[in-house]
């Protein structure tokens, strides 16, 4: 409706001027006819727009969307005649070639460009409209106006007339191309979008599933550690008694070993059950650190005189790097503790009789603090050290040697470093060893303040 309001003011315009030539009632004749080919064109395309998609392709009267485009490239079609007919009321009249309008001949042509422009514009989406709207006002350019301007400067205007409705007719076919890419790469987006949609959708499904399956697993976790824990207390209590024969002697004494490698047995599963708890609660981020002045130093010495019993049976010499005085480290001292006694005990497991382990201490280049603990062991592959840095993952040497284990100390000591905002380095080299460093950022480490002088600790007596 917009676009047919301009074609008809631009009509009366030009009705308006033409009427200086062939007067005013051949002047609103061509406005009346031209005006209501236009209104012709606006009703079908108002009915048009009134229907839905479904009416669009499927309306009877009209034969579907062929029928509709037939109905608009003949709408189209007697908008170019009704304007090409200007032309010849332009060429009749007397007053065309007088000397006071030596140049009348360019004003329909002028009008016309107008028009074929503004044709062009509203049925680029329509390339058969475009054709049937022009091809009139080009046949009436040749017809008419060449042969009265075959001397003058009205021949380079028929001429160009002509070829720049050419032009128009290659733009509106370049025009409606680009609408088509434009329509297809919108259909693409809207795809797209629908598809993203979709994936967004499945993936907030599968993580409400995860979810749940993970509050599931703690709950079933929280529930067995205390239905196992009951009766292997009991299990680990009694058995104690029977090994010591605290209430008298056993009659086979077969039974004294069956009681210890019950009590073996019982401790293991306890070992099991509480590490899978404290895999659980790192992993779920449920690990409450109980933070505390640590002596780095201290615990590295208790820890080693934990493991010397264990060391000394496969006599494994455990050597320590001395060092300046560290300061002490805010962390949960029961969770550093744990973190250096499962990397010591990998490397008394993996060390062959007559190997050694050093532990060193010291203080990283920007402040933090760290331990390592190096091993002349078998080593890990290369290819392997992921497996064994991930859940329930044992290497290929412990399998062969059936080394006792369930793959989940490294797995728990990356987790409770990485809790205090630390980082695990394990390089290893098979048949070489290996050697496992654990450092605790700057922030975590307590600086010494410096003493007070004379003046000050007066000062503070005095206040």
């Amino acid at each position: 409706e917009p676009a047919g309001a301009g074609c008809l003011m631009l009509a009366a315009a030009f009705a308006a001027v033409v009427a200086r030539w062939t007067g005013a009632t051949a002047a609103a004749g061509w406005f009346a006819a031209n005006a209501l080919c236009l209104g012709c064109a606006v009703l079908i395309a108002h009915r048009f727009l009134r229907l839905s998609e479904a009416g669009r392709v499927g309306h009877v009267g009209l034969n579907g969307l062929a029928g509709w485009q037939r109905s608009f490239v003949v709408a189209e079609s007697a908008q170019g005649l009704s304007w090409s007919f200007v032309i010849g009321l332009v060429s009749d009249a007397d007053g065309l070639h007088a000397a006071s309008f030596p140049h009348a001949a360019s004003v329909p042509l002028v009008a016309l460009f107008l028009m074929a422009a503004t044709s062009v514009s509203i049925t680029a989406t329509l390339p058969a409209g475009v054709l049937g709207c022009l091809a009139p006002i080009a046949a009436a350019v040749v017809l008419v106006l060449h042969p009265m301007s075959l001397a003058g400067p009205e021949a380079v205007l028929s001429l160009l007339a002509v070829g720049t409705l050419g032009y128009f007719v290659v733009l509106a076919r370049k025009l409606h191309a680009s609408m088509l890419q434009s329509l297809q790469f919108r259909a693409e987006k809207d795809e797209l979008i629908a598809e993203l949609e979709q994936a967004k959708a499945a993936s907030d499904l599968a993580r409400h599933r995860a979810e749940e399956s993970n509050l599931a697993k703690s709950r079933f976790l929280a529930t067995m550690s205390h239905e196992l824990r009951t009766p292997l207390n009991a299990i680990l209590g009694f058995s104690e008694v029977m090994k010591a024969e605290l209430f008298g002697g056993h009659a086979v004494p077969a039974y004294r070993g069956y009681s210890a490698d019950i009590h073996a047995s019982g401790q293991h599963l306890l070992m099991l059950i509480n590490e899978i708890l404290d895999l659980s609660r790192v992993e779920a981020g449920r690990y409450e650190l109980v933070e505390e002045a640590v002596d780095l130093q201290g615990v590295a010495d208790e820890c080693r005189h934990l493991m010397a019993l264990r060391a000394n049976k496969k006599d494994i010499a455990i050597g320590q790097d001395g060092g300046p005085t560290l300061p002490r480290l805010w962390a949960d001292a029961r969770a550093v503790r744990q973190v250096m006694l499962n990397i010591l005990s990998n490397a008394v497991k993996f060390t062959p009789a007559g190997g050694t382990i050093r532990i060193a201490l010291g203080a990283t280049q920007d402040g933090g603090l760290f331990f390592a603990v190096s091993d002349t062991g078998v080593g890990i592959p290369e290819a392997e050290i992921p497996t064994v840095m991930s859940s329930f993952g044992r290497g290929s040497f412990a399998q062969k040697t059936a080394e006792e284990g369930t793959g989940l100390g490294l797995p728990i000591v990356k987790g409770l470093v990485e809790l205090h905002g630390g980082a695990l380095d394990l390089r290893s080299r098979l048949r070489e060893g290996t050697t496992v460093t654990v450092s605790f950022p700057p922030q975590r480490v307590m600086s010494t303040l410096p003493p007070l002088g004379a003046g000050q600790i007066e000062a503070r007596a005095a206040a």
